[in-house]
């Protein structure tokens, strides 16, 4: 069983008695649904839609706790501040760094909160607070690569992508029952009208894949850019109705002058378009 420490994760805890109500009229995640082990992808987004943060989300003994990019974190809390106001909830960051995530067979052992992104790749994954491993980062990376599961930083920039494009309307992370927060709108508009049509998709080579942020082109028309790379295997955020188009016609697919297949992640069950119009979200 893996055992990976993720040193660049930290944690925010929000208390209080209107902890629950308080994200659940923010954050993209249905807090009210979210089971007691359960570890949900969430965001808080701008009012144009776009993540302007994002994280996991689980409960612990004293209301919620948010795991993200350490980098993001005080970013974050400054921003909850401001939407505070005067509700009763405390924002308060750990001093504990880091978490651990566990997959395999022996995972749910180990305890922490079961990620519901890779329960639907049907893998058994829990993420917990502090050091509980020594196993190699880029088993990690291979797995959440070889899924389909994004992050920040190394797939998307911040302020850049609509929660559909990174798969949030598939993972969990987003509702569209739960009433309004910052940004849903804008999401909900695209779900009815099925206009999402980045979206993520692993990529695939013989050889190894150029850097993160080399561009996928088809017939010299960009599709979309590399985000996390392992050797021949990575990550894009691609207009799937583009590269549908192209796989379709016979095109083949760069990534700058490295021939590239790539497929959706097979938990999403999304195919492929043919066409503009074709696609969905």
């Amino acid at each position: 069983m893996p055992a990976v420490f993720l040193k660049d994760r930290s944690l925010l805890s929000v208390g209080g008695a209107d902890a629950q109500s308080f994200l659940q009229n923010l954050i993209t995640t249905d807090i009210l649904s979210l089971a007691p082990d359960e570890a949900r992808p969430g965001a808080l987004l701008t009012p144009q839609g776009k993540i302007l943060f994002d994280f996991m989300v689980w409960r612990d003994c004293n209301g919620y706790l948010i795991e993200t990019d350490a980098a993001q974190l005080e970013g974050l809390a400054k921003r909850l501040t401001m939407y505070r106001l005067r509700a009763a909830v405390t924002l308060t960051p750990q001093p504990e760094n880091g978490i651990t995530v566990c997959w395999g067979e022996d995972a749910d052992r180990i305890g922490g909160a079961r990620d519901s992104r890779f329960a639907k790749a049907g893998v058994p994954l829990r993420r917990r607070a502090g050091k509980h491993g020594d196993d190699a980062p880029s088993l990690y990376e291979s797995l959440r690569i070889r899924h389909g599961i994004v992050t920040s930083g190394s797939d998307f920039a911040l302020q850049d992508a609509f929660p559909h494009d990174v798969l949030m309307d598939l993972n969990g992370g987003l509702s569209f029952k739960k009433g309004c927060y910052v940004g849903q709108e804008v999401v909900s508009r695209m779900q009815h009208r099925g206009t999402a049509r980045r979206r993520v998709v692993t990529v695939s080579a013989a050889t190894a894949l150029p850097l993160a942020g080399t561009e996928i082109t088809a017939a010299g028309k960009p599709v979309g850019t590399l985000g996390s790379v392992e050797g021949g295997s990575g990550l894009a955020i691609v207009r799937i109705d583009r590269a549908g188009a192209a796989m379709a016609e016979g095109t083949p697919l760069l990534a700058g002058q490295t021939p590239v297949s790539l497929a959706l992640p097979q938990w999403s069950g999304l195919v492929f378009p043919t066409s503009a119009d074709e696609a969905s979200a």
